[in-house]
């Protein structure tokens, strides 16, 4: 079973939707206790960091996220599921992530004519192979909406990293953990793709 972790930020359908092209078993669940059936997690979510720290918590996510993902487990955060694998985010203050990933969680500083947020399709380029991007291109693109984004204290844990007035990580991860900035399952065939390869090697 895999399992799409709903801890109230954000729609899930697209996710799901996506996941159930390579998957027979996808559940949503805001029951912890899921956990413990499950050959894989995936985090996705929209909104702000702090508010997403304080459902996991108080829905009591937090420890069989660690465990799970300390264990070994097939783990895909999406966005707002990629920042909080994180140490922390100084996204409206300082707050406190998983701390799965040593690093922080800061906003873009651009130049007055570069939006904020960043929104829309960009190229990423790949840093190290990855069995999750298997048959990707380096610099394929895929489609992003953030203000925030990850700096990871360890570089060997990117994968990808995009440039919008700098370049930063976007793909992090490290045996069966995986996460993105972007949107995979609304990337077109890139983004389906990473799921694909994620399903595959769930289910091998």
């Amino acid at each position: 079973m895999i399992t799409v972790v709903d801890y109230g930020m954000g729609n899930l359908r697209s996710v799901v939707k996506a996941v159930e092209k390579y998957a027979p078993d996808v559940q949503v669940s805001s029951d912890p206790a899921s956990v413990k059936n499950s050959k894989a997690l995936i985090m996705p979510g929209d909104g702000a960091f702090g508010a997403a720290m304080t459902n996991l918590t108080e829905r009591g996510w937090i420890e069989p996220l660690k465990e799970f993902i300390g264990n070994g487990g097939h783990f895909l955060g999406i966005c707002l599921g990629y920042q909080l694998l994180f140490s922390s985010s100084e996204e409206f203050g300082e707050h406190q992530g998983l701390g799965i990933i040593p690093g922080k969680v800061v906003r873009f500083n651009l130049p007055a004519d570069m939006k904020v947020p960043h929104m829309g399709w960009n190229s990423v380029e790949f840093k190290k192979e990855s069995k999750f991007m298997a048959g990707i291109p380096s610099g394929s693109h895929f489609y992003f909406i953030h203000t925030y984004y990850p700096v990871p204290e360890d570089r060997s844990w990117i994968i990808g990293e995009a440039d919008y007035g700098g370049e930063f990580a976007c793909i992090v991860g490290k045996g069966n953990l995986l996460a993105a900035q972007f949107h995979p399952e609304k990337s077109h065939n890139a983004g389906l793709k990473i799921i694909e390869n994620f399903v595959r090697d769930v289910c091998a």
